[in-house]
């Protein structure tokens, strides 16, 4: 079904256009049934200019049913779908470098786990994630910074998935262009404590899905 919104918001504007036409069709054939029941002088001829009417007009419910549906699939479904999986082995594992865990008293723990600091797909001015860092302790509510400002800007998603996952799930959306500023909210409290991919998402207003921004984040929550 994703593959299908997303195709209906790709093609919105033409969409609206046959809407568009629709509507002026039903427009005048209702004026003109409309026409003919007020001019009408037989019954008869009253009831089958009525039973016109009465078609075209359910005819522009079900056109103003279609705008209705199709402006809710562009503004509010499509922001809130999954981005595709575009990696099934996240490019981020290629750029990465790592930061060895040191404990308090300053010697290194040989068997800690590493963090990924290498940042995919971002592109200064035009998608970019500032806050967090790559490779940064989150815990709490996490405030995301950066850029979403592409020409021809439709919104902007960010997700998370579990790092070796590609199953991202969108945390939220906006609908204007930021340009180093504040992105979002991000509530960690609920993720189990652990690596995740952090992606910054941008959908044209054509519906192009452009390369996400991608860092990796712990999160480590008391």
């Amino acid at each position: 079904m994703g593959a299908i919104y997303r195709s209906l918001a790709a093609y919105g504007p033409l969409i609206y256009i046959l809407l568009a036409i629709m509507a002026l069709y039903v427009f005048r054939r209702m004026w003109r049934s409309w026409r003919e029941w007020r001019d009408a002088v037989f019954s008869l001829e009253r009831e089958f200019a009525l039973r016109r009417l009465g078609q075209a007009t359910a005819f522009g419910l079900l056109v103003l049913l279609l705008f209705f549906g199709e402006f809710y699939i562009s503004v509010f479904v499509v922001p809130s779908l999954p981005a595709p999986d575009v990696m099934t082995t996240p490019t981020l594992d290629l750029l990465a470098t790592s930061i060895e865990t040191t404990p308090a008293n300053g010697a290194a723990s040989p068997g800690a786990p590493s963090i990924q600091t290498g940042m995919s797909g971002c592109v200064e001015n035009q998608i970019m994630l500032t806050a967090p860092l790559p490779g940064e302790e989150v815990s709490g509510t996490v405030t995301l910074t950066g850029t979403a400002d592409i020409p021809n800007f439709g919104f902007y998603k960010y997700e998370i998935a579990p790092v070796g996952t590609g199953a991202f799930v969108t945390i939220s959306a906006g609908a204007q262009p930021v340009r180093d500023g504040e992105l979002g909210k991000w509530d960690t409290a609920a993720l189990t404590n652990g690596d995740y991919f952090l992606q910054l998402v941008i959908i044209d207003n054509v519906g192009r899905t452009m390369e996400p921004c991608i860092i990796a984040v712990r999160v480590a929550n008391q």
